[in-house]
């Protein structure tokens, strides 16, 4: 029993102790912020940049229109090899750990689970999840608010809103070769098939979550790589 629990052991996320105020959050705790964003990286060095001057220039801009609106970025480093880690930091010491935190995995555990440490660790009544490398427009977020308010009422307090990239595929079929055409569509079909009718773009890294929901989501998150 020593021996599977020891190899079956994941090291402990750790928060940057420059980055944080206090005692780590838990998902557990009452909101304290309207929005949380959590960004899963993993090597993103080069493309974190761009999301993140996005992102913090929209929810600064936001912020200055109403006072009331209050949030946090959390970047998830997944084992990152590069200096991922260091240039989130930038961010936080610019903005402040109030409005930038970066939680470090000592080992690479896939963006399951970098996106479940974030939720966990997450201050926010609403849960954005949005992927390092800036496919989408961070200002869409406008778009998944209001398809999340249409939802309303919400059961148990419970909803999510999917971002989609739906009406982009002829554009991106046509850089794409047939093969990869090929695979897309056998993929699609599979979780149309076994998994999801409803959601045309189940791939999109762009997804709103109430705090509800998202903890009962990723408390049964049992699957952490891609």
């Amino acid at each position: 029993v020593c021996a599977v629990a020891h190899v079956t052991a994941k090291t402990m996320p750790h928060e940057d102790a420059e980055c944080r105020k206090g005692s780590a959050p838990n998902i557990h705790d009452p909101a304290t912020r309207e929005l949380s964003v959590v960004v899963p990286s993993y090597n993103e060095e080069n493309r974190l940049p761009l999301m993140m001057d996005e992102a913090l220039d929209y929810l600064e801009k936001r912020q200055k229109q109403d006072p009331s609106f209050t949030y946090e970025v959390i970047v998830v480093n997944d084992g990152s090899k590069d200096q991922t880690a260091k240039v989130a930091k930038e961010y936080c010491k610019k903005y402040g750990s109030d409005k930038v935190r970066v939680i470090s995995l000592e080992k690479n555990r896939g963006k399951g689970g970098a996106v479940r440490t974030g939720v966990f660790s997450s201050q926010g009544k609403k849960i954005l999840m949005a992927d390092a490398d800036g496919a989408t427009k961070f200002a869409d977020i406008e778009k998944v608010e209001e398809g999340l308010k249409n939802l309303q009422p919400w059961p148990k307090g419970m909803a999510i809103s999917c971002g989609s990239r739906a009406h982009l595929e002829k554009d991106s079929i046509a850089k794409r070769s047939y093969f990869r055409t090929l695979l897309m569509y056998g993929f699609h079909f599979l979780v149309w098939f076994l998994c999801v009718k409803e959601i045309r773009d189940t791939q999109c890294g762009f997804k709103l979550l109430t705090r509800e929901a998202a903890l009962q989501t990723f408390s049964n998150l049992h699957i952490e790589r891609w």
